[in-house]
């Protein structure tokens, strides 16, 4: 079995599993668990993050060259890390909207903006809950409850930093780091694509305006290059000529 036929077979399992991992999490910290449902809503956690590490690593294992498999599957360590953002991909009937049109840069824009969307939500609310398990019963802690902890994953996630409420515990202030840099990184790849849809929508029905491609100049030269067709047989037919009043088709000036 190769990694393509791996991935396209665990697919779906993986996010019926992402799906328990988020139910299970968000059980244990909104509902404050303690004895049997706690232990119950941490197993699941695990397995279902076992489950994810595995698949990465069997993954790693099937790919012909290592190497460049984890330079162009970085997303998939992302997953394995954070299992619910692979939800993200639940959003992908979103990336088809009627009327759009379906260029390939057009296509692209969507799914990138869809899917940062959809992650950011995904960020904050674990990052909610995160800080939430860490906070809860710190001593001097301010954030207490849930909705205190959603208020600040968006004022965290937006670099807002209203400083009413902060983190006192270790684990705390990593998961604000990790919002940070996160919610940074999110933000930059919605404006990027927001700007380059704008700069679409500028520079359309002025192309003439607008430099060319290395595609377009490819195409040009091979046009260029291409080999003439020989010409057809006999040559180019000439104009017709009548007869003349001699009636042999030759000049017909007189004296000619």
């Amino acid at each position: 079995m190769d990694e393509h036929t791996w991935h396209k077979r665990t697919q779906t399992p993986l996010i019926i599993a992402s799906l328990a991992y988020l139910v299970a999490y968000s059980w244990r910290v909104i509902g404050d668990l303690h004895g049997l449902a706690w232990t119950i809503a941490t197993v699941v956690v695990l397995v279902t993050w076992a489950m994810f590490i595995a698949d990465y690593l069997v993954r790693l294992s099937l790919a012909d060259n290592k190497r460049l498999w984890f330079r162009r599957h970085l997303p998939a360590l992302a997953f394995a890390l954070v299992p619910v953002l692979r939800l993200v991909r639940l959003l992908r009937f979103l990336t088809h909207i009627p009327g759009m049109k379906t260029t390939a840069g057009g296509v692209l824009r969507t799914q990138i903006l869809v899917y940062g969307v959809g992650a950011s939500f995904i960020l904050i609310y674990i990052a909610s809950l995160a800080v939430l398990e860490a906070e809860r019963y710190a001593p001097g802690a301010d954030i207490t409850t849930f909705d205190i902890a959603i208020w600040w994953s968006c004022v965290t996630v937006t670099t807002t930093g209203y400083g009413d409420y902060t983190p006192v515990t270790g684990a705390g202030r990593w998961v604000g780091v990790g919002l940070m840099f996160g919610g940074v990184a999110l933000a930059g790849v919605i404006t990027a694509t927001l700007a380059s849809w704008v700069l679409e929508r500028a520079a359309r029905d002025h192309d003439d305006e607008e430099p060319a491609t290395r595609a377009q100049l490819r195409a040009l030269i091979e046009r260029l290059d291409a080999p003439t067709p020989p010409p057809a047989q006999g040559g180019a037919p000439g104009p017709e000529r009548g007869p003349g009043p001699l009636g042999d088709g030759g000049d017909d000036r007189p004296g000619g």
